[in-house]
Formats: C-alpha cells, sequence, structure tokens
C-alpha cells in the first residue's frame, strides 16, 4: 500500500513538471530561421551609432517573436537615428515619417512591434535608475536584414527596444555608455 501511495504521489509531481515545462516552453519565442549575411556594395551600409554592417557568408539568426510583453518586460536598449540619413535606413514604419533624434521615438524587435499594434502609442522605458515615455515610430526587423532594405544590418535580435538620442538623454546615460543597456519597459 505504501509503493501504491509514493507510486501516486511521484505520477503527480512528475505530470505537474510536465504541465509547467509545457508551459514555460509555449511561451517561449524560438529563432524561425537563419539568412546568410551579404556583403552591403561600397557606402550601403551605415555604421552610425556603432550600427554593425552584415558580414559575408556569416548566418544570422531571424525570429518572428519577442518574449511575452508584460509590465516588467526586460529588454536591451539600443542607439538608433530616425533621422533621414541616420542609420535608421528607410523613414518610419508607422508614419512613413522621420523623427528628430531630439524627440523620444523608438523601434521594437518585431514580436513586441507585432504588426503595428503598437504604432504611434507610448511605452515607458526604465533604466539607470530613471524613467522615460517615448512613442513607438518603427519596427526592428527580426525577420530579415543583410539587404537594401535594411541597410545591410543583420536581423535585430527579438529583445531590442531601439532609442533615439532623446530616450538615452532622459534617462541620464553617460555618453560614453551609449549603445547598448539592460532595460525593461512597458506600455504607457
Amino acid at each position: 500500500m505504501k509503493k501504491q501511495v509514493w507510486s501516486s504521489v511521484l505520477l503527480i509531481c512528475l505530470s505537474f513538471l510536465f504541465a509547467s515545462s509545457f508551459c514555460v516552453e509555449a511561451q517561449t519565442c524560438r529563432p524561425s530561421g537563419k539568412i546568410r549575411g551579404r556583403k552591403a556594395p561600397k557606402g550601403q551600409c551605415n555604421e552610425e551609432n556603432d550600427s554593425l554592417c552584415c558580414i559575408k557568408g556569416r548566418l544570422y539568426t531571424t525570429y518572428k517573436c519577442s518574449p511575452p510583453a508584460t509590465n516588467h518586460t526586460k529588454a536591451t536598449l539600443t542607439l538608433n537615428s530616425f533621422e533621414k540619413g541616420g542609420d535608421g535606413g528607410a523613414p518610419s514604419e508607422c508614419d512613413n515619417q522621420y523623427h528628430s533624434d531630439d524627440t523620444p521615438v523608438v523601434a521594437l524587435s518585431t514580436g513586441w512591434f507585432n504588426h503595428k499594434s503598437r504604432c504611434l502609442n507610448y511605452i515607458k522605458i526604465y533604466g539607470n535608475g530613471r524613467s522615460v515615455k517615448a512613442m513607438v515610430v518603427d519596427e526592428c526587423d527580426s525577420t530579415m536584414g543583410c539587404d537594401a532594405d535594411h541597410d545591410y544590418q543583420p536581423p535585430c535580435p527579438n529583445n531590442i527596444v531601439d532609442a533615439s538620442k532623446a530616450v538615452w538623454t532622459a534617462l541620464e546615460v553617460p555618453l560614453n555608455q551609449w549603445g547598448e543597456m539592460d532595460i525593461h519597459w512597458s506600455d504607457a
């Protein structure tokens, strides 16, 4: 009888662990594929703000999703220019406009951009002990890259908030630390 009770307890525990891991697994964002890097034609990859250019032959991971967005979503803040001629490339996806780097605007990784559902809405960014509201104006494409449309830059990782200089200034990050920083964000 004791063995049967322990067997039942063990079976229940294993079932619970399996169900828990399945739920966690269902919420994970897995890579959706890879693209092979192509070298940019001379002068076609803008390296402003330490932007990287694709390396010929290198494989880059792509994502159609991002980690689940919550009221405390962890992300990596990166620096981007949204001005004409800046490293952001084309006009912003949400309004087909360029934006001043003195305005707090951001581009979100493909999953968080969610088919333009956050377009022209604000998010609140927390970092460096401060916070700032910024408008979502663009997508940081996690599904494609290494082509003219993406300024010959690699696909964006799936956890990026790509921000204008105004965001970095509002968070009071010292200029010599601009480029990449751990933050968290939420819809405002």
